[in-house]
Formats: C-alpha cells, sequence, structure tokens
C-alpha cells in the first residue's frame, strides 16, 4: 500500500520531459464516453459563459486547453474540460456533474492527470454530513468498501495523499485517487472503475426520492459553496497559473464552479 505524497508541480519538474499525448488521447476518449452516458440521461445547454474557453492557449505548439460547462433541469452544473501542456510531459482533465437540488444523490467528480506519470481521482461527493446520516452513508457509500479496499491493495497503485488537508477533507471514505505508472494493463483499470462509476451513479439518479421543495433552497446554496471552495482551493490551480497567468486562470476557476454563469440554476435553488 505505497502513497505519494508531492505536489503537482514537484512531480512535473521533478520529472524528464516528454511527450504524453498518447495518455492524453486515451483520457480525452475516456471522458468523451463517460460524457456521452451522461448526455443521453440529462437534458442539458451549454452555457455561453465558457463560450470563449471552448480553446486558449497556443496548443498544440504549448500549453493550451479547453472548458465546456452545461446547465440543465436536473443538473446544476457539468464541466468537461482539460489544461496542460501534453508535449511535454502535463495534462489534467476533468469531467464533474453536480447535481440539482431536486435529489439528494451524490455529485459526480472525476479527474484525470498525467505528470508525466498516470493519475486518476473518482469520487462520489456527498451532499450531507456522513458522520450525521448514517443512511445516506450505508446507501452510497458502504456498498463500495470492499471494492475500494481491492484497489488500496494492488501494488501498481499508489494511493495519493494530497500535501493540502482542505483536499483531503473534500473526499468521501470512497474515492479513488492514485497514482500509477501509465501501462496499458493500469489504463484499463482506470476505465473499467470510470465506467463503473458512471454507470452505479446514474443508477442513483434513477432511483433516487425527491427533495422536498421547502429543503431543495438550502441543499443548492450548500451546494454551490462546496463546489467553490473545491475549485479555489485545488492545488493543481498552480498549473494554470504558470501557463496561463493569474488572470487566466482566476477565469478558468470561475467556470469550474460557475462564477460567471448566465443559465439560472435549476429548482428551488435557482
Amino acid at each position: 500500500m505505497a502513497e505519494t505524497l508531492q505536489h503537482v508541480e514537484d512531480m512535473v519538474d521533478g520529472s524528464p520531459v516528454v511527450d504524453v499525448h498518447d495518455t492524453f488521447h486515451y483520457y480525452q476518449e475516456l471522458l468523451a464516453a463517460l460524457k456521452a452516458k451522461i448526455d443521453a440521461r440529462f437534458e442539458t445547454t451549454r452555457d455561453p459563459s465558457t463560450a470563449g474557453l471552448e480553446t486558449y492557449g497556443t496548443y498544440p505548439d504549448g500549453p493550451g486547453g479547453s472548458l465546456a460547462a452545461y446547465s440543465g433541469p436536473e443538473v446544476d452544473w457539468l464541466v468537461h474540460s482539460w489544461l496542460g501542456n501534453p508535449g511535454a510531459s502535463f495534462a489534467n482533465l476533468h469531467l464533474t456533474c453536480w447535481l440539482g437540488p431536486q435529489v439528494k444523490v451524490p455529485h459526480l467528480g472525476i479527474a484525470l492527470l498525467v505528470w508525466p506519470g498516470g493519475w486518476f481521482y473518482l469520487d462520489s461527493v456527498p451532499r450531507v454530513n456522513l458522520v450525521e446520516d448514517g443512511a445516506y452513508f450505508d446507501q452510497y457509500y458502504a456498498p463500495l468498501d470492499e471494492e475500494w479496499l481491492a484497489l488500496r491493495a494492488d501494488p501498481q497503485f499508489e494511493y495519493f495523499v494530497s500535501r493540502a488537508g482542505f483536499i483531503r477533507a473534500s473526499l468521501s471514505p470512497t474515492a479513488y485517487c492514485y497514482s500509477f505508472e501509465r501501462s496499458q494493463r493500469n489504463l484499463e483499470i482506470v476505465s473499467a472503475k470510470a465506467h463503473a462509476h458512471v454507470d452505479r451513479w446514474l443508477e442513483w439518479v434513477d432511483a433516487a426520492e425527491r427533495v422536498p421543495a421547502e429543503e431543495q433552497a438550502a441543499l443548492a446554496a450548500t451546494d454551490l459553496t462546496i463546489r467553490r471552495n473545491i475549485a479555489e482551493r485545488d492545488p493543481a490551480n498552480v498549473m494554470g497559473v504558470r501557463f496561463f497567468g493569474e488572470e487566466t486562470t482566476t477565469k478558468l476557476v470561475r467556470a469550474l464552479w460557475g462564477g460567471d454563469r448566465e443559465l439560472p440554476r435549476p429548482g428551488a435553488g435557482a
């Protein structure tokens, strides 16, 4: 059960500069397939505030990226994005879906990095205090314990421990957060875990009971606070500043949590 405890920039700076387009494209195809599953279930519209972020930077000649955010009747904020310089060791890709307040199903979190080793994060972001709401824990997290422990015991995956205490606090008990060698075997494991993660989450959504209307505004407010805190405190933001400067990085971070959104929020929290 090895562990990785390093800053993102240290991982990049301490490694040889290599072209990681092979893994970058693998990640892109994986997230596209996962987003297609989400698109088949939810009606969403791209928020106009992210139209100008369709492409930015100088990629493929240097660092670049893309960010698209969507909202809809059941989806508060869905982000599909990447940032980095795959020709020089680093790429960071995201697919996150924050649900509206009509249900209390955990939000969907997926992030894939190459720096130049592999790294992935999958989580079900809780909507309640898990220690307080034991029934919620039993429904969404307890059934995943054995599966989570199985990967923890795989010697080819090193559990990633963030140096930022806030980020450690943001992880659920069944979050996958691992560094790994970019072998075909390991990438296929990541892909299988990600597909299972999305499939299970969609089943949760379909089976969920509706939140009473009088509780939805408070839930939506909590969701937004959590999303903003995670986006603004992400240690990987330092790579955005390195590549694109403070102004562009601030705009990107605001797009991750919906700080400049134009579409209304769904449900009673709108």
